[in-house]
């Protein structure tokens, strides 16, 4: 009978492991074990800052439309949203910080409607 060995098979998934983690650093690239390692680590990291990017998009836009509204003399971030709420606006804090950003002007007249 012949000797049945894996090796072929085994080169392969080695190979695609090592080609995996070009790029990275030190022995996570060209050691198999380490580089194992650091692609289920990366994978971890980037399902959870996947995640965590939608927070960290949220919170700059707050911090847009909060600047954008105290440098027009409204006050303060909270006071801009109650008032929205309590007229039944609907627009999103994207929308708000986009218009802040790119178009003052725009951003300006509808805080002077609102208001």
């Amino acid at each position: 009978m012949a000797r049945a060995t894996s090796a072929v098979a085994r080169n392969k998934h080695r190979k695609e492991i090592l080609k995996r983690t070009k790029g990275f650093m030190w022995g996570r690239k060209n050691k198999e074990r380490q580089a194992k390692i650091a692609l289920y680590k990366g994978g971890e990291f980037a399902f959870a800052h996947r995640k965590k990017k939608k927070n960290d998009f949220r919170r700059l836009w707050i911090v847009r439309i909060n600047a954008a509204t105290r440098a027009l003399g409204f006050g303060s971030y909270s006071k801009l949203i109650n008032t929205l709420t309590k007229k039944e606006i609907e627009l999103d804090r994207k929308v708000l910080a986009t218009l802040a950003k790119d178009k003052p002007e725009i951003f300006e007249r509808f805080i002077k409607e609102i208001s």
